[in-house]
């Protein structure tokens, strides 16, 4: 039985979660804090030093930074903060640059002094930003969210100051997340409750999509699969998934409705199920109860996973998408739930090297995983307890996949930061 409680909780989650941002949100959340910095400093400072995790640093080194002309990096991130952001916009921090402000980041990257750092603690999301100009300087700390502010200090003195532990519950959504209950809410609640988030993420990803696909972003990874996808759903769904990545990774100044912290997975989860439902004709409320599935059986999977992780959260989305699309085709819960775990089998070991280009043909492995996932469940067809990580319950196989990602994959996250920095000694 779904209480109100439940309700309240998967309404609030949805407000929450899906909130826009413009550009890739490791390095966006860096430009947030060292514009929080700014502001606290009274005048943009003259050195920085910015100490952020090795997670911030995977997803922040290769993706462009929107607005600094096709810089890529931490540093065009802290630069682009300082000198243009606007605090106030969260995630869309740097979303108005102007011509002239380009040219002021220009200039400013090439005259201070921006010194990065790895700081490790156990905190897969932080980031510390430190400015200095003459005799004064400001502190900004984020930890465990993306917009999460746990410290600021001005000369010394501390302005704010938010526990850790406040900080990494931040990270969770709420444990009454279930599949079974996510099915029900979506089937009985008043739309007009969610209407607002649920709209501004289609507008918002769909046109990003579109973008992707009409200018040619990154490796064409839409273009590449539309080009066959003629008369074929699944392609399609693909492609429009792929192509807002592409745009998203090569620094599009479009926002994007995130998902669990994450463009790529806010349009992952959305995209697919909203070219499904536009070309398989179904109305705006079928829609809407669908996505309301994909959202949350994306959060639900994330929830055990953390922000980031070396389990790209890719597979999260795609299978949330798939469980959107096994609902939109009527399969209530039965097929959500055995959409969700075939996919999960398919696709589980996908690792995460971090934003880049590459990420838009992880979208679409992805995206077919979920829909092969349902596809799988109409031909009465499924894997079962036993088969790898796979055991008996949706929910069940979830938390085993939190495990391996949380848990398991702590020394692969190692590996891969330290491959991807060999790259740039």
């Amino acid at each position: 039985m779904l209480t109100q409680e439940t309700r309240d909780a998967y309404c609030t989650l949805l407000h929450r979660e899906l909130i826009p941002a413009t550009g890739c949100t490791e390095p966006i959340a860096i430009a947030y804090a060292a514009a929080l910095m700014r502001k606290t400093l009274g005048k943009r400072p003259e050195r920085m030093q910015v100490c952020v995790s090795g997670n911030i640093i995977k997803n922040a080194k290769s993706v462009v930074v929107p607005g600094t002309g096709g810089k890529k990096g931490i540093a065009a991130a802290a630069a682009a903060g300082a000198v243009a952001g606007q605090s106030d916009q969260l995630l869309e921090v740097i979303n108005a640059i102007t011509p002239d402000q380009r040219e002021e980041i220009e200039r400013y990257l090439k005259t201070a002094q921006i010194a990065v750092s790895c700081v490790e603690d156990g905190l897969t999301l932080d980031i510390r930003i430190t400015g200095y100009e003459g005799n004064d300087s400001a502190f900004v700390r984020i930890a465990g969210a993306h917009t999460n502010v746990v410290r600021v200090e001005r000369n010394g003195d501390v302005l704010f100051d938010s526990p850790l532990t406040q900080a990494g519950n931040e990270d969770a959504a709420p444990s009454v997340l279930n599949t079974a209950d996510i099915v029900a809410f979506a089937d009985s609640v008043d739309l007009d409750l969610v209407r607002a988030p649920l709209m501004r993420q289609l507008s918002l990803n769909l046109a990003i999509a579109e973008y992707g696909l009409s200018q040619g972003c990154g490796a064409n990874i839409g273009r590449v699969l539309l080009c066959d996808a003629e008369g074929d759903l699944v392609a399609r769904a693909r492609a429009y998934a792929a192509a807002g990545s592409d745009a998203r990774m090569s620094g599009a100044e479009l926002p994007v409705v995130i998902v669990s912290g994450s463009g790529n997975q806010g349009i992952t989860a959305s995209v697919p199920v909203a070219i499904w439902a536009r070309e398989r004709g179904f109305s705006e409320e079928a829609l809407l109860r669908a996505l309301i599935v994909s959202d949350l059986v994306t959060i639900h999977q994330k929830t055990g996973i953390g922000r980031l992780s070396a389990f790209c959260g890719a597979v999260c989305a795609g299978c949330g998408a798939g469980a959107g699309i096994a609902y939109l085709e009527g399969g209530g819960y039965d097929g959500v739930a055995h959409a969700v775990v075939n996919a999960l089998a398919i696709i589980s070991g996908m690792v995460c090297d971090g934003a880049k280009a590459s990420c838009a043909a992880k979208i679409a492995v992805a995206v077919d995983a979920g829909i092969l996932g349902y596809r799988m469940y109409t031909q009465k067809q499924e894997f079962f307890s036993g088969d790898g990580i796979v055991v008996k319950g949706v929910d069940n196989t979830i938390r085993n996949v939190g495990r391996l990602a949380k848990d398991g994959m702590r020394e692969t996250e190692t590996e891969i930061l330290s491959m991807m920095l060999e790259t740039e000694a």
